[in-house]
């Protein structure tokens, strides 16, 4: 307990979900915690009761309200969990507006939060977490471009961690990517779709999905990672807590495949 005593967080989808999850952890950690998303309304109880936890209503996909909060309030820990639930439909029911909304979404919350973290800098010692999605590696084909938008957040957060060590920033930035769980709207919603084009009663198909990854379990994840206890680039989160994932992208360090020539 009181693993993050006398640290600031700033959280975007904060309300519901696992960021819901990650904000409850971080308080009852200590934390002092920005809670930013679109609807604060569903945490004014919990901000009655603690006054370590401030609420901001905002877009988080808005590159000015990005710049302004993390002026304001230079958080040692940024965890990026806002993004929005994909239409759940077959590839050839899509239009592009609905295939490409995680992107015009999700991807752009991440790109313009860690530029800005970049660009101002955060603190030395700074942690950054992106909330990714394990469906950047099964893919996810009732969901439109969502699976190519998480693969890219989670290749964002590593092209972030690149710069912060070119930099000698020493801001640490890791990606989460938690299996499809029913605990939360979205995926509850992505579990009852999958079932029917499976055509298996919904029961079945939770049953072989396992224990789900809860809030609970997903702010627990957080903790570890806000306090430095882990510090690999990436992770998969499933019900049994964290499991670093091997880096998909490679460092300057790391030599080019046979061949394939460096771009100039």
């Amino acid at each position: 307990m009181n693993q993050l005593v006398d640290t600031r967080a700033i959280v975007t989808g904060a309300s519901r979900g696992l960021g819901r999850g990650v904000t409850e952890a971080f308080l009852a950690e200590g934390a002092s915690v920005v809670a930013v998303a679109r609807d604060t309304g569903p945490l004014t109880e919990l901000a009655a009761r603690d006054p370590r936890l401030q609420l901001v209503a905002a877009d988080a996909s808005d590159p000015a309200v990005a710049a302004r909060l993390l002026r304001q309030y230079s958080p040692a820990v940024l965890a990026l969990v806002a993004g929005a639930a994909p239409v759940l439909r077959p590839l050839q029911q899509h239009t592009w507006e609905s295939f490409s909304m995680n992107w015009n979404i999700d991807v752009q919350i991440t790109f313009h939060w860690l530029r800005e973290a970049l660009v101002l800098p955060l603190h030395r010692g700074s942690r950054i977490i992106v909330m990714s999605s394990g469906a950047a590696i099964m893919g996810s084909p009732l969901s439109g471009g969502y699976a190519g938008a998480k693969a890219t957040q989670r290749f964002m957060a590593d092209y972030a961690s690149q710069e912060a060590r070119r930099g000698n920033l020493e801001i640490s930035v890791s990606a989460v990517l938690p299996k499809l769980t029913p605990a939360t709207e979205l995926g509850r919603a992505a579990a009852a779709a999958y079932a029917t084009r499976m055509g298996v009663p919904f029961e079945d198909y939770l049953r072989q999905l396992g224990r789900p990854v809860t809030p609970e379990i997903a702010g627990a994840a957080f903790v570890r990672l806000a306090a430095g206890l882990d510090a690999a680039d990436a992770y998969m989160l499933s019900a049994d807590g964290l499991q670093p994932l091997s880096n998909p992208t490679p460092g300057e360090q790391r030599p080019l495949p046979a061949g394939v020539k460096e771009e100039r």
